[in-house]
């Protein structure tokens, strides 16, 4: 074979093996290197029926993890039968609602062989008050605790899980094909489905499990965000009650989520709407040991992330 054939079919067959993800790297050559994935978002909320503008930050980290005490390691030689390795997400979203604020975060611990989750909690805060829920995941059941401001919403006990079931929360994980894809593009999956501790929140929703058809389109498309343009796949998220989400994942490692959307459920007014359905946009990306980026004048490394900081004179 000619050699400019050869390099032509090289080329080819890596833009394929790129598509399908057998080129990527191994897991632990990215995600044990000391740092954290930072990716930073241009968020709109959908909040008692007018948009808001806001900003996203989501954390993608792995850490040591106590099987027990459900907590991060801080001696990971101390018990070590008692440790596995989690990957972390944190997914923070900041917006304003006329005068006051929300500051949310989920943070989600999935095992890192196999993204099984293990827990999920949530915190809100705003200018009314503080609420914060934890869900322990175990084979067969999940443990769950509510603490809240409001009367009555306290609350306590226990969920079913249903084999092959999903919390939406895992999605920002699963949809990355961080050690394979979910789906194979064209392919469909209908499972259990349980609605995330953040949307629950804004849409004052208990714990309860409800059905989501998730699909993987079969063509991949190019998009443009304000992080440059990317070639992604697009899954799409059919909620029993009509709610739908969009997401938009990077083609390339390592699948970052580019975008994503959600749109209130079925038959609901957004104008008349209480509760909250959000979008984001990916602004920029980068991996840094952060925990170490807290001395003043460290705020600039939110450019990298096309984001400014909340309090600035």
């Amino acid at each position: 074979m000619p050699l400019h054939r050869a390099m032509a079919a090289s080329a080819v067959l890596m833009a394929l093996l790129t598509s399908v993800g057998l080129t990527d790297p191994e897991f632990g050559s990215v995600w044990h290197d000391g740092k954290a994935e930072l990716d930073g978002y241009r968020l709109t909320m959908l909040r008692y029926g007018q948009p808001r503008a806001g900003q996203a930050v989501m954390v993608y980290v792995t850490e040591p993890f106590r099987e027990r005490a459900r907590v991060k390691a801080d001696d990971p030689s101390r018990d070590p039968a008692d440790v596995f390795d989690v990957l972390k997400l944190n997914l923070v979203r900041d917006f304003q609602t006329g005068i006051y604020d929300y500051n949310t975060m989920v943070s989600l611990f999935v095992r890192s062989d196999t993204f099984a989750p293990v827990k999920v909690s949530f915190s809100s805060s705003e200018w009314c008050g503080n609420v914060y829920e934890e869900l322990l995941i175990d084979p067969g059941k999940i443990r769950h605790q509510l603490l809240s401001y409001f009367e009555g919403e306290t609350s306590s006990g226990s969920l079913p899980r249903p084999p092959g079931g999903m919390l939406e929360d895992e999605l920002y994980v699963r949809l990355r094909g961080l050690r394979g894809d979910l789906l194979r593009p064209g392919e469909r999956r209908r499972l259990p489905f349980l609605a995330s501790t953040f949307y629950r929140r804004m849409a004052h929703q208990p714990a309860s499990w409800s059905t989501a058809e998730l699909e993987r389109l079969a063509v991949p498309r190019q998009v443009r965000v304000p992080a440059g343009a990317f070639s992604v796949s697009e899954y799409v998220v059919r909620v029993a009650d009509g709610r739908e989400g969009r997401f938009d994942v990077e083609s390339a490692y390592p699948h970052r989520i580019v975008k994503w959307a959600w749109t209130p459920p079925r038959g609901v007014e957004p104008a008349h709407w209480l509760g909250g359905a959000d979008s984001a946009e990916l602004e920029g990306s980068a991996r840094l040991a952060y925990w170490n980026l807290h001395a003043n004048g460290d705020e600039r490394y939110l450019q990298q992330l096309g984001l400014t900081p909340t309090v600035s004179r």
